[in-house]
């Protein structure tokens, strides 16, 4: 073996880590992006709204209770479920992370909820009864449409029940 190959092969132990420091270094100094191009909040300062410990979300545009297009993330927290309801539009849903439960039957009963993991894509039909939830960890979902859109609670028969009053108790 020559000496240059000998050489090399004696350096590449020690140029390895060196240029992955380097690179490492780069990186530690890079510059966040100018908020005028690129707007940008870090997961961990998006401003929920909702209760901790049970289901909370961060609206990314629009109000799905307003008229026009909306995209929000929901955060369902472990042993957090909806009850049976329907929707009178078409929503779309991102399982970001975690897994999520689904039901498409009146009758709630988590223990009868299908896993959707992370990745999946989702579509609640309009005017089709479902519900969901986190079983035993944080979920987090992706949920666009086009507002007005309202949970509308059904019965063990699936029909509509009225709309629960404003502060009032869930049903547990």
């Amino acid at each position: 073996m020559n000496i240059a190959l000998r050489l090399a092969a004696l350096a590449a132990p020690l140029l390895i880590p060196a240029l992955a420091w380097a690179q490492g270094a780069a990186a530690d100094k890079a510059l966040p992006p100018d908020p005028s191009h690129i707007p940008f909040t870090a997961f961990d300062n998006l401003a929920w709204t909702g209760t901790v410990g049970r289901q909370q979300q961060f609206k990314v545009m629009g109000d799905p209770a307003k008229p026009g297009p909306y995209v929000l993330l929901m955060k369902w927290y472990p042993g957090a479920y909806s009850r049976p309801h329907f929707h009178e539009k078409v929503r779309y849903v991102t399982v970001i992370s975690g897994t999520w439960w689904v039901s498409s039957s009146n009758h709630y009963d988590p223990a009868k909820t299908y896993p959707l993991p992370a990745g999946t894509l989702a579509r609640d039909e309009a005017n089709t009864v479902h519900w969901d939830g986190a079983k035993d960890g944080v979920v987090i979902l992706q949920i666009s449409g086009d507002g007005p859109v309202t949970n509308i609670n059904v019965d063990e028969d699936g029909k509509p029940l009225p709309p629960r009053a404003p502060g009032a108790p869930r049903p547990e």
